[in-house]
């Protein structure tokens, strides 16, 4: 597993393939919008879906844990699909998470699909939320977006949930199972990265950057090279 390195003003920061960003001077873990029981939340609306997406969500936190052992955890909102979710996780989902929350702090930032205890929450120079503020000046992480792009492959092309960044703002993808995704091409980007930024797309081992931009005029457009995630190397927007 390779992360991509990232500075966000002076602090630096690790893009996991996962979809977590680990702050190390900090040993704290941001993730966002794990929307815990949406499938549970969807039989309930007549619409079927496979009941195992809390268990696939959190073993992929679980996993970002164990890499990095932070002191905290930062759930940037929309953790719980609903605000009933968390009462119906089965007993052993909700022993999973209750043995995740002994492992670290956590900290629930309130979303628009669920509740939390902070609205936001400013670590030293960084601000953490849920839903990015047009003009905010100053480091900012959040979700809400669940960022995805679509770039051509072999001769057709995927789309896959991606991190994007100008190097003040950092918008992360959904860690949740059946979160979904909102292309980078969409004009709910435009406010947010004005002059374009970098996407960092999740594949299964690493992270491939290119940059975007141009939002009203056309979607995602790689650079001919892709990220290349090596220790020494720091991505910049």
């Amino acid at each position: 597993m390779n992360a991509a390195p990232l500075h966000l003003g002076e602090e630096r920061f690790l893009l996991d393939p996962l979809g977590g960003a680990w702050w190390p001077a900090a040993r704290v873990l941001a993730v966002a919008d794990l929307h815990l029981e949406k499938g549970s939340a969807a039989a309930r609306a007549g619409r079927l879906l496979p009941p195992w997406d809390t268990t696939a969500t959190l073993e992929r936190l679980g996993l970002l844990i164990r890499r990095y052992a932070p002191a905290r955890v930062l759930c940037l909102g929309d953790s719980f699909h609903d605000g009933e979710g968390r009462a119906r996780m089965t007993p052993a989902d909700a022993t999973r998470l209750a043995a995740l929350e002994q492992r670290a702090d956590f900290v629930w930032v309130a979303g628009n699909h669920d509740g939390g205890r902070f609205e936001e929450l400013a670590i030293g120079p960084v601000v953490f939320r849920h839903i990015a503020r047009a003009g905010w000046k100053g480091a900012e992480i959040s979700g809400h977006f669940h960022p995805k792009a679509r770039v051509p492959a072999a001769g057709t092309s995927i789309s896959r949930a991606c991190f994007a960044t100008d190097g003040e703002r950092l918008i992360l993808p959904a860690l949740g199972a059946y979160a979904g995704g909102l292309d980078l091409g969409d004009p709910a980007f435009r406010p947010l990265f004005p002059r374009g930024g970098r996407a960092f797309l999740l594949g299964r081992e690493r992270l491939f950057s290119f940059r975007f931009g141009g939002m009203a005029r056309r979607r995602s457009t790689p650079d001919p090279g892709l990220w290349d995630s090596t220790p020494q190397g720091t991505a910049r927007a």
